[in-house]
């Protein structure tokens, strides 16, 4: 193994130690606003793992994550306005609707178990179908884009026209508790800000777990040769299948934590350019690495924090510069460039006659490189 492979996957190794370290720190180092930013941020990253996943290794260019970001969001809003409600009463867009009695939909999201299923299971089981019906007719590259992309706009319009069961273009706002914690104070503002922490370093560990495992190697073969891993004898469809479930699954979880961490949940979070931005955010950090998709989606939503700040109609453009510069200059992300230059440095120039590899070998040892 060259120095360069042993380099990359030093900091592969320490890729996620690093990360909780950091996570720990946080809380003792931001005010109590800052942490709040962070912890949304820390919400886009769950839903870049996933899509690092299905975009990076499986070759699937996700434009639909706000469907089951929502799908995620809504369950948990329609639990903590309900527990808001109390037994007897209705959530508060519904009165100023004129709705008088609660939906048949919203009931079962009274009961807290149910709804904490949902978070997993409804985006999970939209997902699982989707997949079935789409890549069993073998849709692929731009063509399942626009379909993704389609199915987000098409939910958005959903949501928007039934102002009385989803809240319309406000959404679902005000939240007071989750779960017992009262938001408004700072000390349940920390808790939710470790709850989801503590699920973004569980993504990423399973993540990482599938991706170096034989079924992340199955993935990587069914992106480079679906032809020859179906003459193989697997099924290249359920294959992608159950990636699109998992990274459905991811975006449902971080819904359903943005909803207490920010207090809103609306339409206008789960459109196209959402989507795109959680896409641009994974392709500036990397999306061959689940740590770069991590710092992409974190580095890309801070800027987007500072800059619109001061550059509110400017932005838009600031981000889509970054974006190509990014594609021309690093292609496989910063965080792969980053490692790049650090394993050159380490083989100080020794590795250049084994370092690289080549043909299956190669490539699959750079495959491995860049997996956390």
């Amino acid at each position: 193994m060259s120095g360069g492979s042993q380099a990359r996957q030093g900091l592969s190794r320490f890729a996620l130690p690093l990360c909780v370290v950091l996570l720990a720190v946080a809380p003792l180092v931001l005010s109590p606003f800052r942490l709040g930013l962070l912890a949304k941020y820390l919400c886009f990253a769950i839903v870049a793992v996933g899509i690092a996943v299905a975009w990076g290794r499986g070759g699937m260019l996700v434009l639909g994550q706000g469907v089951f970001f929502g799908l995620g969001g809504y369950a948990m809003g329609m639990h903590l306005k309900l527990a808001e409600a109390g037994a007897a009463g209705l959530p508060d867009f519904m009165v100023w609707s004129g709705v008088e009695e609660l939906p048949a939909l919203w009931a079962p999201f009274a009961n807290p178990v149910f709804a904490l299923a949902a978070v997993v299971v409804l985006p999970g089981a939209v997902a699982f179908c989707l997949g079935l019906l789409v890549f069993r007719q073998r849709v692929r590259g731009a063509y399942f884009a626009v379909l993704s992309q389609a199915l987000a706009a098409a939910f958005v319009i959903l949501l928007v026209g039934r102002q009385g069961v989803t809240g319309g273009t406000n959404g679902l706002t005000n939240f007071s508790s989750f779960f017992g914690l009262d938001l408004a104070d700072p000390a349940g503002q920390r808790a939710v800000y470790w709850i989801t922490a503590a699920a973004l370093v569980v993504v990423f560990a399973v993540a990482r777990w599938v991706v170096r495992g034989p079924f992340g190697r199955l993935l990587v073969a069914v992106r480079d040769g679906e032809d020859r891993v179906r003459f193989l004898g697997y099924d290249p469809a359920l294959v992608q299948t159950l990636v699109f479930t998992g990274s459905a699954v991811a975006a449902g979880i971080a819904g359903a934590l943005f909803v207490p961490v920010v207090g809103i949940i609306s339409p206008a979070l789960l459109g196209v350019a959402p989507a795109l931005e959680l896409l641009v955010g994974v392709a500036v950090g990397g999306r061959f690495s689940l740590a770069g998709a991590v710092v992409g989606a974190i580095a890309v939503n801070y800027a987007k924090t500072v800059f619109s700040e001061d550059f509110a109609e400017g932005w838009l453009y600031l981000q889509g510069g970054l974006f190509v510069l990014v594609l021309v200059f690093a292609p496989r992300g910063l965080v792969e460039r980053a490692r790049e230059w650090w394993a050159g440095g380490r083989a100080g120039g020794a590795g250049g006659s084994g370092g690289a590899g080549g043909g299956v070998t190669g490539a699959v040892r750079r495959s491995e490189g860049v997996a956390g």
